[in-house]
């Protein structure tokens, strides 16, 4: 068992900092939340426009997920990679903002094969903001990246959430913007 009587909430337009040491459960906690994992016993609960989502599948389709891995194809470049989530979620014209938001405008057409680890978290960022999701789960969000790439994650954490999203980001370190903290032992 990984968590007992853990219960929390997060509104509309929040961050919540989930920290502890590595092994604590930060990624169970997400990876649960995402409907990725059924917890044992008890309930997940996410309301969109008043309607409350416990299915785990139903809960999902309303999640963006930043995890470790990247997802970069290193033979794709960073245009291509990022064209897809665009036309699925937002539209073509979406694309260009989206990089230059992030910081990769300049590099768009360099293969995920030369980009730097930074850079490549980059990249996950742009997705994460092009699927439109309203709860943002962020894993180490701010791992690999140099201090302009981490206001970046600040910025586009604040600017989701003032939109009335929601970010809940497992973390070792502060993520640069006003969050609640979930502290697990």
């Amino acid at each position: 068992m990984v968590f007992r009587d853990l219960s929390f909430a997060v509104e509309a337009g929040a961050v919540l900092s989930v920290e502890g040491p590595n092994g604590a459960g930060k990624t169970s906690l997400l990876r649960m939340l995402a409907g990725f994992l059924a917890p044992a016993s008890g309930t997940v609960r996410l309301r969109i426009d008043g309607t409350a989502l416990e299915d785990g599948e139903e809960r999902g389709k309303q999640v963006g997920w930043l995890g470790h891995h990247d997802a970069v194809k290193p033979q794709m470049t960073v245009r291509e990679t990022l064209a897809f989530f665009a036309m699925l979620h937002r539209g073509a014209g979406a694309l260009e903002g989206a990089m230059e938001q992030v910081g990769l405008a300049r590099l768009g057409d360099l293969p995920g094969q030369y980009l730097s680890a930074g850079q490549k978290k980059r990249v996950a960022l742009a997705r994460l903001w092009l699927c439109g999701r309203p709860l943002w789960l962020l894993d180490e969000p701010l791992a690999a990246l140099d201090p302009a790439g981490k206001r970046v994650v600040a910025d586009l954490i604040a600017a989701h959430c003032a939109a009335g999203g929601i970010a809940v980001a497992a973390t070792h370190e502060p993520l640069g913007i006003e969050a609640r903290r979930l502290v697990l032992a």
